[in-house]
C-alpha cells in the first residue's frame, strides 16, 4: 500500500502549492521539488528489492549476467532522466529538460551497444 503513502504525499503538496502559488512562487516550487526528492528517495529504497529478484532470477536461469545488468542499468537512466526532466520542467526550464532527455537517449544507446553487437554477431553465425 506504498502507492497510498505516495499518492497522499502528493495531493498534500499540490494541496499545500496552490495557495502558496498565489503568495510566494518560489516557495511553492521548492515545496514541489522537495515532495519530488522525497518520493525519488523512497523509489531508490524500492531498488534493493528489484536487485534481489534480478539474482534469484539469474539463478534460475541460464542468463548472461552481464545482459541483465545492462538492462538494469538502462532502467536506472531512465527513471534518473525521468525525475531531473520533471524537476527541470516544473522549474521552468524546459530547454535544459530537454537536453537531459537528450542525454539520457544517447546514455542508453551507448549502454545497448554490447546488446546490439552481440545481436549481430548472432544473426551473422545463422547466416
Amino acid at each position: 500500500m506504498d502507492i497510498i503513502k505516495v499518492g497522499i504525499l502528493g495531493v498534500a503538496a499540490v494541496f499545500l502549492a496552490i495557495p502558496l502559488r498565489k503568495e510566494k512562487q518560489e516557495y511553492s516550487m521548492f515545496l514541489s521539488m522537495a515532495v519530488c526528492i522525497c518520493i525519488f528517495i523512497y523509489i531508490i529504497t524500492k531498488v534493493q528489492i528489484v536487485l534481489e529478484f534480478v539474482e534469484k532470477l539469474e539463478g534460475m536461469i541460464a542468463i548472461d549476467s552481464t545482459y541483465i545488468g545492462l538492462v538494469i542499468k538502462m532502467v536506472g537512466i531512465t527513471y534518473a532522466a525521468e525525475f531531473a526532466v520533471n524537476v527541470c520542467k516544473d522549474a521552468g526550464y524546459g530547454a535544459i529538460a530537454g537536453q537531459i532527455e537528450n542525454f539520457a537517449k544517447m546514455s542508453i544507446l551507448v549502454v545497448s551497444l554490447p546488446v546490439l553487437m552481440a545481436f549481430i554477431d548472432t544473426i551473422g553465425s545463422l547466416l
